[in-house]
């Protein structure tokens, strides 16, 4: 396991690059498990790393709908790969509606990304990319540490 990198993230566009920067290491197969306080910052993470990876379509919160996916796009660099954004916080642990979800099937071709995803969905893959954000009290700066975890 390598050592986790922090950053910290003045604005949502530091948000948004830093997850350009995480798609160049994604691949179809691959979890980010997103995790952090309300307002830290997953979505715009999950807006940089769909705009990182080419998909196609508006990124928001699937909060009311748990799951959606964006189509492939162009991708420079790297063969085109889906996403599969899940906000996994109405799932509040239920291993039940997760295994509905069937995220296992995605994470053979796309890359699944969850936000509140920290002790739900680590079980769906051998490693994956742990974000944790946190943001500043009364501040927009936020901050970021990641790691890859086997």
């Amino acid at each position: 396991m390598a050592e986790p990198r922090q950053r910290l993230l003045p604005t949502v566009a530091d948000t948004e690059a830093l997850g350009r920067e995480l798609a160049t290491e994604l691949r179809a197969g691959d979890l980010v498990v997103l995790d952090g306080p309300l307002g830290a910052g997953k979505t715009a993470l999950t807006r940089g790393i769909a705009a990182g990876l080419g998909v196609q379509g508006r990124v928001s919160s699937p909060t009311f709908i748990i799951a959606r996916q964006h189509r492939a796009g162009r991708r420079a660099g790297a063969d085109p790969v889906p996403l599969v954004h899940v906000d996994a916080y109405r799932l509040g642990g239920n291993l039940d509606e997760l295994d509905a979800l069937d995220l296992d099937t995605e994470l053979n071709h796309a890359v699944v990304v969850v936000e509140w995803g920290r002790g739900v969905v680590e079980q769906l893959a051998t490693r994956h990319l742990r974000v944790l954000l946190s943001r500043e009290p009364d501040s927009e700066v936020r901050t970021a540490i990641w790691e890859w975890v086997d």
